[in-house]
């Protein structure tokens, strides 16, 4: 592992996920959170990076799908990985050819079920109560130019009780999310895994 692996979280939302991981390697000095980059400037995630101490830039659609900025703000900034936690669109194939097997996402449900354009946040727990699955879980994986495609490197799973809500459900997988996203990113940025 190079000295100081630098990473980049992209998120759209609260941002816990880029609190955790941020807080995880704040002792650890082989990998710096250098960045945290969303598509949203009311975000809470932006507040979030604030308070940690990172720096935080907002991008627009345009700037993201039709230029090269985020890809040079990130060469700039000697970006070695980028972790999606809570980001919603679509990676552009400018940042997959960048980046190639060093994007990884983060997802609410054991892919392939459950994945796809659309299915984030409470729909996806709503769907698994919906179809009365008895487990769900978190799927780590790399990203490609499909929703949810990419290849899977890690899976963590819950039990889906009868009364369960999308609410308690949304609890136990925040809960996986915190404990096992941050170590897994160390264990592929380290050649571990």
């Amino acid at each position: 592992m190079n000295k100081n692996t630098r990473i980049a979280i992209f998120g759209s939302g609260n941002g816990t996920n880029a609190q955790r991981i941020t807080e995880f390697f704040a002792d650890k000095p082989d990998v710096e959170v250098n960045t945290i980059v969303t598509n949203k400037k009311d975000a809470y995630i932006v507040q979030r990076a604030k308070n940690l101490g990172v720096d935080c830039i907002y991008f627009s659609r345009h700037d993201f799908f039709e230029t090269d900025n985020v890809l040079n703000y990130l060469k700039q900034r000697n970006i070695d990985y980028v972790i999606l936690a809570g980001f919603l669109w679509l990676v552009p194939q400018n940042l997959l050819s960048a980046f190639p097997k060093r994007i990884i996402n983060i997802h609410p449900a054991l892919l392939p079920k459950y994945g796809g354009k659309g299915m984030y946040g409470e729909r996806v727990h709503e769907a698994v109560i919906a179809n009365h699955e008895t487990k769900s879980g978190i799927t780590i994986h790399f990203v490609d130019e499909h929703y949810d495609r990419g290849t899977t490197i890690f899976q963590a799973t819950c039990d889906v009780t009868p009364d369960d809500t999308p609410d308690t459900l949304a609890q136990k997988i925040h809960k996986l999310e915190h404990e096992h996203f941050p170590v897994v990113i160390e264990k592929v940025v380290s050649g571990r895994m």
